[in-house]
């Protein structure tokens, strides 16, 4: 049997998507060296690969068809490229 779920209320759509938003500064701020400066190499480089996964898992769910996702997809593919030094 499978199991039926349900899509979020409009609220729930709406701190989500402010929650993707966090991911997409802090994974451009850490990409432009102005976020994380003091922690070390890999301790960035993994925030940006947890902040990426983030981001690809909420888009998969289809829930924001209409929002524009330019700076989402932008911030994807440049954490996926981040290599920190």
């Amino acid at each position: 049997m499978s199991e039926v779920i349900e899509a979020p209320s409009q609220a729930e759509l709406d701190r989500h998507f402010a929650a993707m938003g966090d991911s997409v500064d802090l994974i451009n701020a850490i990409v432009a060296g102005t976020g994380m400066e003091n922690e070390s190499a890999q301790d960035r480089k993994d925030c940006v690969d947890r902040n990426v996964e983030h981001l690809e898992i909420m888009i998969a769910k289809g829930w924001f068809a209409g929002r524009n996702l330019t700076a989402t997809n932008a911030a994807i593919t440049a954490g996926k490229s981040y290599q920190p030094t």
